[in-house]
């Protein structure tokens, strides 16, 4: 039971044991504590739990969650590989009580645990509590049988956990492990505590008081119980060493290093293999949670995580990609406990590839740069900021890292000259915006964005989140507040709502906050990489700095998402169908409809349209795996992701692939029904492209694609409106029922009405030629005839005029041809009359052509008419 994955089962399993519900671990982006960057502890996911604003159908829960500290207040960043116990990303097993049980049974729990279960040696525990907690001490006494000696009391906030300066808070009472007298270091609260020897295994905190705003304290109606136990840490004691990178899953990760390196074991070379194993854990699962890397946020920590392992790799000789051949191995030892590194694998290790070798060329120049930086400091001087600017704005080195690669000269780095550096360019940036001729009220976005930050999108992962409100505009200024009837738009630190960008419209949803806060979503904006959510407050008071909960349209998001999908998947049919020439144009993808305009000089045929909806919709069928990879530009292009022309691109792109081929054969279809992935190396499928869109998770989420109409919208493009999902099932019932009424009315079935239509069509043709001639006999041989026996002489020659009723102005030309074969030579001219309105047509028979003008009879008729 000594393996990581061992104790981790057999943790769950003994509060499983004892009515907890296991739950799983939470993703490292929280959900529920928009001041964190990362979830850092275990209780983080039940934060909201315990301060009463969030209720679970279970009153005891036991989990093993993941954990990282890279960022923010809670940084172990520069301490790791050079101590036996910090980490970027650790796991924290942990039981938590919801007002349900209390100090006793927590305490027996442990005991049980530690030293019965894990049969840990009791003469080598120590206990701690607060200093004035008697109670936790005699349950120590009866439970554990520990003397005095072994229970010491510690007076100092150490022991004492608060959630802020307010709120939950209680004493603690902490589980210390002896190594043995071989090791320097004494109990905890001797001088020489901060030592290895006794190292602490288990914190159980007993929240127990309500601190009130002037200190002081109040019982809680419900106290609860909330501990952590460093998964890493109590591996070490039970696989019997000290040092948390000598336990079987770091042993694996970097023998496995140390063999793709081949590298002499020299100068920092142990730290340099402890920073590679336990950067890649972290950078595996951070991106199995959907982070990215990136200039900012979040994104900006994974990629320095990543640089500074790929650094020490450059410095112990790996010119090649590690970390890339690395991840599968990490994958293999935890994949079973977290499935979601076994699902991204191929997104995981496609992106370490690409910054990796991204990065690999801009160190080699950077890392010149400093040496002879370093090289040519007077004894003790720091390093310039300006030259660390460059390391950074030049090379991609972060200002860490530039810190941690002058440890071995005993180096420093001016960080006042590398902020001044920083702040010198932040203003350029704005002065060069404000020259470019962007409106005047954008401005107000660049202030907002220098001050707040990008924000952190949430969404390819998370529907709501908690966020703090960092910026509200109303009226085109910035606010401090904005009330109930007041049209708002709010930035927030971190968002699930998509902003509007490549055809895709902004989310709509809601933002609820304390005091009945309700803010409704319209529409989101992007600007100087800011989310700007558009909306209206409808009850209560939006301040700055408030927290509120963000969430989107779910149902409204869904078709979005299977809109865009289908827009992918329809742009690769028509240039399946089409040819190559078929490049996009525009397109709109909204959550009731899609459009689509393409290149094309001429209409779709009724077999090109059929061909490519059909397989469209055998991709669907498919119901393959959606996959996303994050990858250099040049990369994806090169494994023939689509780029559309004219668009621009970073230099890390989101590459969307979706589906395998299908033939173009009448037996299309049939293969387009069996599941499965599509390959791993994206050969064989059905559309690649580049897209920063929300998608699918598989195509068959899609449902149903309809074309709905196809049509030119300028010269040589054609433009093609889609439905998708309910929205196409809904437009074909529809249809079927406006058939059925056709068909209703002819009295006909349903496949006859084509051939019952054409009929009828034909016989109104026969009964409108019939009329006509009957229209035009009346007409000569009616009361036109009376009024004009017939031809008259005017200056010599014949004439015949009438005024014919009822007759339609197309007939009348007819009427006077045959006239004009009558009189043999003459003018004929006759006005139709019909509904009020008059018609005139004028003849004249050939022979008298030269000398008069039907034309100038005609205005000169319609002058007198």
């Amino acid at each position: 039971m000594t393996a990581l994955n061992d104790i981790r089962s057999a943790f769950l399993a003994f509060f499983g044991a004892r009515d907890h519900t296991v739950v799983g671990s939470a993703p490292l982006v929280p959900q529920n504590d928009p001041t964190l960057m990362f979830v850092n502890a275990g209780m983080v996911p039940f934060k909201n739990v315990f301060v009463g604003v969030e209720n679970r159908p279970y009153g005891r829960a036991v989990s093993a969650q993941k954990c990282v500290r890279a960022g923010g207040k809670h940084n172990d960043l520069d301490n790791v590989g050079y101590t036996a116990r910090h980490h970027t990303f650790f796991e924290m097993l942990g039981n938590f009580s919801f007002g349900d049980y209390f100090k006793e049974e927590a305490i027996d729990a442990a005991w049980t645990l530690v030293s019965g279960t894990f049969e840990l040696p009791r003469d080598r525990l120590v206990v701690t509590v607060f200093h004035d907690d008697d109670e936790a001490a005699d349950l120590w006494r009866r439970i554990a049988g520990l003397d005095e000696r072994r229970i010491i009391r510690i007076a100092t906030q150490d022991n004492f956990w608060s959630m802020g300066d307010t709120g939950p808070c209680g004493p603690c009472s902490e589980i210390f492990y002896d190594h043995g007298a071989h090791i320097p270091g004494g109990p905890p609260g001797s001088p020489d505590e901060d030592g290895d020897r006794f190292v602490e295994i288990w914190n159980l905190v007993f929240m127990q008081f309500d601190r009130q705003p002037d200190g002081a304290l109040q019982d809680l109606p419900k106290p609860s119980i909330d501990t952590g136990m460093g998964l890493e840490r109590i591996a070490a004691v039970l696989q019997g060493v000290h040092d948390n990178y000598e336990i079987d899953l770091f042993a694996k990760l970097i023998g496995e290093a140390k063999d793709v390196l081949k590298a002499p074991p020299e100068n920092d070379a142990d730290a340099g293999y402890r920073v590679i194993a336990d950067h890649l854990r972290a950078a595996c699962f951070l991106m199995a949670d959907g982070v990215t890397p990136a200039n900012e946020g979040r994104g900006y920590v994974l990629r320095r995580i990543m640089r500074r392992a790929m650094r020490y790799a450059h410095a112990l000789g790996g010119r090649e990609p590690i970390m890339a051949p690395l991840a599968p191995v990490l994958i293999g030892e935890m994949g079973g406990a977290y499935p979601e590194l076994a699902r991204a694998e191929a997104s995981i290790v496609q992106t370490l590839r690409a910054e990796e070798v991204k990065f690999n060329g801009l160190l080699e120049r950077g890392t010149r740069l400093l040496d002879d930086a370093a090289s040519r400091l007077p004894q003790g001087a720091a390093l310039p900021g300006e030259v660390a600017f460059k390391l950074y704005d030049t090379y991609g080195f972060p200002l860490d890292l530039t810190q941690d690669a002058l440890r071995r000269y005993g180096r420093t780095v001016d960080v006042d000259g590398f902020e001044q550096a920083m702040a010198a360019q932040r203003e350029a940036a704005r002065a060069a915006w404000r020259g470019s001729g962007q409106e005047a009220d954008e401005a107000i976005w660049f202030d907002v964005g220098a001050q707040a930050g990008a924000t952190d999108f949430l969404g390819y992962v998370h529907d709501a989140a908690d966020a703090v409100v960092q910026a509200i505009v109303k009226d085109g200024a910035q606010v401090d507040a904005a009330n109930a009837g007041d049209a708002v738009e709010i930035v927030a630190n971190q968002t699930p709502f998509y902003a509007e960008a490549g055809g895709q419209i902004g989310d709509a949803g809601r933002a609820a906050g304390a005091d009945g806060l309700l803010i409704e979503i319209a529409d989101v904006k992007k600007r100087q990489g800011l989310h700007i959510h558009v909306g209206k407050v409808v009850h209560g008071t939006v301040t700055a700095g408030a927290t509120v909960r963000l969430e989107i349209d779910r149902r409204r998001r869904e078709a979005i998402r299977s809109n865009h999908s289908a827009t992918h998947l329809l742009h690769s049919a028509l240039r399946r169908t089409l040819g190559p020439h078929v490049a996009q144009k525009g397109s709109l993808v909204a959550h009731d409809r899609l459009r689509f305009d393409f290149s094309h000089p001429s209409t779709l045929t009724d077999d090109e349209r059929d061909r490519i909806e059909r397989d469209v919709n055998a991709v669907i069928r498919q119901n393959d795996a959606v996959r996303t990879e994050v990858m250099s530009y040049d990369d994806a292009v090169e494994a023939g992701a689509m780029a559309l022309f004219g668009e621009k691109y970073e230099a890390d792109v989101r590459v969307l692939t979706m589906g395998r081929d299908v033939g173009f054969g009448d037996d299309a279809d049939d293969g387009g029904d069996n599941g499965g992935d599509a390959g791993a190396d994206g050969s064989g499928a059905y559309s690649m492209e580049l897209c920063g869109g929300t998608h699918v998770t598989r195509t068959g989420d899609v449902g149903l694609f309809v074309i709905v109409s196809e049509s030119a919208v300028a010269s040589g493009v054609r433009r093609i409106e889609a439905l998708t999902g309910e929205s196409a099932r809904r437009h074909m019932r529809e249809e079927a029922a406006l058939a059925a009424r056709v068909a209703q009315t002819l009295n006909t079935p349903p496949r006859e009405v084509p051939g019952r239509v054409a009929a009828l069509v034909d016989e109104r043709r026969k009964l409108e030629r019939a009329l006509a001639e009957a229209k035009k006999a009346l007409a000569l041989g009616g009361g036109a005839k009376a009024e004009a026996p017939g031809p008259k002489d005017v200056g010599g020659v014949a004439f015949v005029g009438s005024v014919l009723q009822d007759v339609e102005p197309k007939v009348l030309r007819g009427l006077v041809d045959e006239q004009k074969r009558a009189i043999a030579s003459g003018v004929v001219a006759y006005i139709g009359v019909r509904e009020g309105k008059a018609a005139l047509a004028v003849g004249v028979t050939d022979d008298l052509t030269d000398a008069i003008d039907a034309v100038a009879l005609v205005r000169a008729g319609a002058a007198a008419v």
